[in-house]
């Protein structure tokens, strides 16, 4: 149990490469880190994305397509934003499984076990419902509240009892 209770950096390292891989996507998708084409840039624009989200999810009714990667985009940057901070981060975290467990599953379905397996969409689904296993979150927004919290609850203790 001593690995359980010592997993500061780990927790760290897992949300910070979460975190990121999530803004990266938003990012490209956005046009944020240059146009289609250039080096290190997937997509490059919305218009791009879209192409490859209508692959991912050819087997959904097309009119319902747009309103997933609306959602897939709003979430991944939702969950990066708040897993980095560590803020709800159970709960992000949570989400966060979640939404790369269903993309894996799209992958799946669209392309074969290989192409989710191979970008290991699996592996971030996973390490997704790990940290949200975590019992709590070094150098987050989650654990300053918590501390401060405690804190103010043992001032008001004391100047009670004085």
């Amino acid at each position: 149990m001593q690995f359980i209770q010592n997993t500061k950096l780990q927790q760290l390292y897992l949300r910070a490469a979460i975190g990121i891989a999530y803004l990266w996507e938003v990012a490209d998708r956005l046009g944020l880190l240059g146009a289609n084409g250039h080096p290190h840039v997937g997509w490059g624009d919305w218009s791009h994305f879209m192409t490859y989200a209508r692959q991912v999810m050819g087997f959904l009714p097309g009119k319902i397509i747009p309103v997933f990667a609306v959602i897939a985009t709003v979430g991944e940057a939702l969950c990066g934003l708040l897993i980095l901070a560590g803020f709800f981060t159970r709960m992000a975290a949570i989400g966060s499984g979640i939404l790369s467990l269903c993309f894996a599953i799209a992958m799946a379905i669209s392309f074969g076990i290989d192409s989710p397996i191979g970008y290991s969409v699996f592996t971030l689904s996973a390490a997704s419902f790990v940290l949200a296993g975590l019992p709590n979150y070094a150098w987050s927004i989650d654990n300053w509240d918590t501390t401060n919290s405690i804190n103010k609850q043992l001032k008001n203790y004391v100047a009670e009892n004085k």
